[in-house]
């Protein structure tokens, strides 16, 4: 893996990326919650896990405030190491679980940046359209502490798993120069290395966004961007020759090393551009997990990077995102 000054020689007009968070309009059609199980998920991931076993984890959440008020997607089954699909159909007693889980009262426990930021009470329940699969939404009032009071972007935990988690620092991390300038230098070089076509006007222009943050126990910031060539990040159809590039870089004293990268041609596997969402370790082993939200060409999904051995890799990831994306 190459290393990359902060301060590369580029000439450059840079852009303070826009890091446009909306889930791109949920469209909620409240019922009562699925009483029987849908078609099982699969895995498409970079390594090898362990299957499903019938022991129950806590369930993550990811979803967005407005005002005061969350709107939160059911993203999957924590287990050690790894996420699952929930419910899962194999399993008899899920459908009942997230009944249960759906009903108004069930309280939840919020983190943003990888802290625990504040709760929140669900009132109302649904499913959420445009999402591969079935997916259940939960929404209701949310509070936070007041240093989060600004946070937008969430996910969630049922209060009684989470219980133990103390209340952390919470801090917001705006992208600075020297960060997008290496996104801009990893992703040229994953570019060549990929043999793809290089944004006509550069990948500046190409850059879609890009997100910092600060893992847990990890020295130095990460920051993590998205590259779209002739397509938009969002739902909808893609131009001829289209792909996206996910890459990722952690700083390293005054360089950033590039850590991760995925790259997923439209051509050879269909549309699954993804975007940083948040981080959290949400297994409780010491090391901060990542979830992406990905945009296809009707829909979207979630996915999951852990690391391995000192790597990233990415460990979960919705049955729609199947494919043989390049990712390292």
């Amino acid at each position: 893996m190459r290393k990359h000054l902060l301060a590369t020689a580029v000439i450059l007009t840079v852009a303070t990326g826009c890091d446009n968070v909306a889930f791109g309009g949920i469209d909620v059609e409240l019922k009562p919650p699925p009483t029987t199980s849908r078609g099982s998920a699969t895995q498409e991931t970079d390594v090898e896990v362990d299957s499903a076993e019938n022991l129950a984890g806590p369930i993550l959440l990811a979803g967005l405030r407005n005002g005061n008020r969350g709107e939160f997607v059911v993203v999957g089954e924590v287990h050690p190491g790894q996420l699952h699909p929930f419910p899962n159909p194999d399993f008899e007693g899920d459908a009942a679980r997230l009944a249960t889980l759906m009903a108004p009262g069930s309280e939840w426990t919020l983190f943003a940046e990888g802290v625990r930021v504040g709760s929140m009470v669900a009132d109302e329940t649904g499913v959420a359209a445009g999402y591969c699969g079935e997916r259940a939404i939960i929404s209701g009032v949310v509070e936070f502490i007041p240093p989060a009071a600004g946070a937008t972007k969430l996910l969630a935990l049922p209060a009684a798993d989470a219980a133990g988690r103390p209340y952390d620092n919470y801090r917001a991390i705006p992208h600075e120069y020297d960060q997008r300038v290496a996104s801009l230098t990893i992703a040229g070089e994953v570019i060549r290395e990929v043999g793809a076509t290089l944004p006509p006007l550069g990948v500046l222009d190409a850059r879609d966004h890009i997100q910092a943050f600060q893992l847990t126990n990890v020295t130095g910031m990460t920051v993590a961007a998205t590259f779209m060539h002739q397509d938009e990040l969002v739902v909808a159809s893609p131009r001829q020759g289209a792909y996206s590039l996910f890459v990722m870089g952690q700083q390293q004293g005054e360089l950033y090393q590039n850590t991760y990268s995925l790259y997923r041609s439209v051509e050879a596997e269909g549309k699954g551009a993804p975007r940083y969402f948040d981080h959290l370790d949400w297994d409780g082993d010491g090391t901060d997990e990542i979830l992406l939200d990905v945009l296809g060409s009707d829909r979207r999904w979630f996915a999951a990077l852990s690391q391995r051995n000192g790597a990233w890799v990415r460990t979960f990831q919705d049955s729609c995102g199947s494919g043989s994306s390049s990712g390292r």
